[in-house]
């Protein structure tokens, strides 16, 4: 996400840099660069317009810092504008007691609103609570049974009727949720493929019938400042509480996420960054922001961290490779729990400075599965001493799996890479594994580390080309 936007800033805090001081002209520069990237990236012209201005007013006459530089910062300046932009931090949800808490959705057919419901309920399980998701979209065919289904999954109770009244069914479910000591009602309404009065008479009709304590309407990011126009008519007729975007993970520009509050006033309580239906995450305003300015998200990296791994194992680990004996095993155990954190890619991206790394990294989350058929075909010593596996091995291993030997040798590049990562970790410069939980490990350093075994291929390229030329000059 907001990659277009995280290129075109980087490049202008670069053209910052090695100057004495950030003076109009140069700021008047950066800006106009600003402003044209973000209105590529979809982002309302009034809000871009504002930002800039935001920006310019806050870095006017700023001296530059001894131990910084001017492109250092307006990343400073910028991270603290956007930040205010898409804030403030507002992302929980306000719980009645006694319940039932009656949260409504509202939005326009195609936007994932019946996904978000049953998201929304796996979001509420994870903090204690009983909720009950209510079918109320009677107009879109199998809406109904899609609710069902995903509420079978998570193990969450549905309530749905034979009926064709949005307001009877809303009625209905709120007794229904106070007799089965439900905690939070989600009603998914429905939605049209355009705003028009029959949709909004519906919903503002289940509003009054109900009174729910939260109202979020639920857009589709990727359709950008549609996304934000809707959401301006739609707090207009319902007077929202917040925004939902959905499939945040497909939109390289990332106009919506800068426009909406801004032009609503409505903060943005989550964002889908995912299809899963644990692909749900608390909307930061400020984790964003150094997000989009290429500055990783460590906060959320930790949470996820301790959401998804064992503090145990990870100590075990940390063990096993201080004595040099990670292998192929530890290896796929791993790959499954960082794959529940979203994958290695997006786990690096939320490093400080890892982005330039990706384009080295070589990890396709699809293939799990055919790791498992690899690693399952290798010999108990081959899995421990992955260093052994030579060209006979891998034809060998190859043959057993079902794969050609390209695909057994770039599995072996792929773990010595996870091995250097994961032995960095284990470092005493880094903290340790174990001190992932508490975010207490160098970042910076993991960085450096990372980028050694490239910096060393680059040293050892440039020695190729000096030793070509002595050889050219000398005939």
């Amino acid at each position: 996400m907001f990659d277009a936007l995280t290129q075109k800033f980087n490049s202008v805090f670069k053209s910052l840099s090695g100057r004495g001081r950030i003076t109009e002209a140069n700021v008047s520069d950066a800006m106009r660069e600003v402003r044209k990237a973000m209105l590529e990236a979809d982002v309302n012209y009034n809000v871009a317009k504002q930002f800039c201005k935001d920006v310019r007013n806050a870095a006017m006459g700023a001296e530059v810092i001894k131990s910084l530089n001017p492109g250092q910062v307006m990343v400073k300046i910028v991270n603290d504008e956007l930040t205010k932009l898409m804030g403030p931090v507002d992302s929980s949800m306000y719980l009645v007691s006694p319940g039932p808490t009656i949260i409504m959705l509202a939005g326009l057919q195609g936007c994932g609103k019946t996904t978000t419901a049953a998201k929304l309920g796996k979001y509420l399980v994870s903090k204690g609570k009983k909720p009950l998701l209510v079918a109320d979209d009677l107009q879109r065919p199998a809406a109904i049974e899609q609710l069902k289904i995903l509420g079978e999954q998570l193990e969450i109770d549905v309530f749905s009727l034979e009926s064709k009244d949005a307001v009877k069914v809303a009625r209905k479910s709120i007794k229904h949720a106070k007799s089965g000591g439900y905690d939070v009602v989600i009603l998914d309404t429905a939605g049209r493929l355009h705003i028009d009065k029959e949709m909004m008479g519906e919903i503002s009709d289940v509003a009054k019938a109900v009174t729910p304590h939260q109202i979020y309407l639920v857009c589709d990011s990727m359709t950008g400042q549609d996304a934000v126009n809707s959401a301006k008519e739609f707090n207009e007729t319902l007077e929202l509480d917040g925004v939902i975007l959905t499939k945040l993970d497909g939109d390289a520009r990332g106009g919506a996420a800068l426009s909406v509050k801004a032009v609503t006033g409505k903060p943005i309580k989550f964002i889908g960054v995912g299809e899963k239906l644990d692909k749900l995450e608390e909307f930061h305003p400020d984790r964003m922001a150094s997000r989009i300015l290429g500055m990783g998200d460590v906060v959320t990296l930790v949470e996820k961290a301790q959401e998804h791994f064992d503090e145990d194992e990870a100590e075990k680990l940390q063990k096993k490779m201080a004595k040099g004996s990670f292998g192929f095993d530890d290896f796929l155990n791993q790959m499954q729990q960082v794959k529940k954190m979203g994958g290695m890619k997006d786990m690096l991206k939320m490093m400080p400075g890892m982005g330039s790394q990706m384009a080295d990294m070589d990890f396709d989350e699809r293939e799990i599965n055919s790791m498992e058929g690899i690693v399952h075909s290798m010999t108990l010593q081959e899995r421990r001493e992955p260093d052994i596996i030579d060209s006979s091995r891998r034809r060998r291993i190859a043959g057993g799996s079902g794969v050609v030997p390209n695909e057994v040798a770039s599995l072996v590049k792929t773990f010595k890479k996870t091995r250097d990562m994961m032995k960095a970790l284990s470092g005493g410069r880094l903290g340790g594994l174990k001190s992932l939980f508490s975010g207490g490990f160098n970042m910076n350093a993991l960085g450096e580390a990372m980028n050694a075994p490239r910096k060393i291929k680059q040293r050892s390229k440039r020695k190729q080309k000096i030793k070509r030329r002595g050889k050219i000059k000398r005939r």
